[in-house]
């Protein structure tokens, strides 16, 4: 490199330096955890907050316990969970940021952190793609983006493996599974999902969700998956409840 290139690569690494230090005063990088701010090496989450995780360590299982949930109601080759969700906690602020306040990066950096733990553990190691928990066209309209994809994004970085968005269409919109009993679920996601058998059939297939509680969601879709002859069914959820 010449003097003169030298000269002016470091320049411009000045200017771009200086927007970014410009930037931050008005729109500043805080941590979707504590809202701390976050430092030039820290993305979405500062290191305390990702320190301070509650993990599952499912991976660690022969048999992770989330996959009791689906025992006689999905055939399941193995589903594992990233984080423990519960009132109040640190995974319940990083839902509500990642859901509701446009904050997609943190679903992107946890699948990928989550993606990393289970590659050393040698799970879902046969996988031929990735599919998110589909939201209806009308709530993914509102929300604009669909959550999941980000996490199933993040999981794919690491596994090297295609994200498929289209095989798997959720055609019912059914009502928030929020305040419902475990009963009222089951019955309020009944045939909600519609699957592409022709791009499925004798595929090994990951499905994703943020947060599972009862299970009722993902048995569905799974069912449907399941119906257009995947040949192996994962499950992979960013939390369990």
């Amino acid at each position: 490199m010449t003097r003169l290139s030298t000269v002016l690569q470091h320049l411009y690494d000045n200017i771009v330096s200086l927007g970014e230090d410009l930037l931050g005063l008005f729109y500043p990088r805080v941590c979707a955890g504590c809202d701390a701010h976050l430092r030039k090496h820290e993305h979405n989450l500062c290191l305390i907050c990702l320190h301070d995780l509650p993990l599952t360590y499912f991976w660690d299982y022969d048999v992770a316990p989330v996959e009791e949930l689906f025992w006689g109601r999905l055939p399941v080759a193995s589903a594992c969970s990233f984080l423990h969700f519960e009132q109040d906690n640190k995974t319940q602020s990083l839902m509500h940021r990642l859901k509701y306040d446009g904050r997609t990066g943190v679903g992107i950096e946890l699948g990928k952190a989550f993606a990393f733990k289970l590659q050393e553990k040698g799970w879902f190691s046969d996988i031929d793609m990735i599919i998110p928990l589909p939201l209806h066209v009308t709530r993914q309209v509102r929300r604009g983006y669909n959550q999941s994809t980000y996490i199933a994004e993040g999981i794919s970085e690491v596994y090297q493996k295609p994200v498929n968005t289209h095989v798997l269409k959720r055609v019912v919109a059914s009502d928030s599974q929020t305040s419902k009993s475990r009963f009222e679920r089951s019955e309020n996601v009944e045939r909600i999902f519609k699957a592409n058998a022709k791009e499925l059939r004798g595929k090994n297939v990951l499905l994703v969700d943020d947060v599972v509680t009862t299970g009722a969601t993902l048995v569905s879709a799974g069912s449907q998956l399941v119906e257009a002859g995947v040949n192996k069914l994962y499950i992979a959820t960013l939390a369990v409840a």
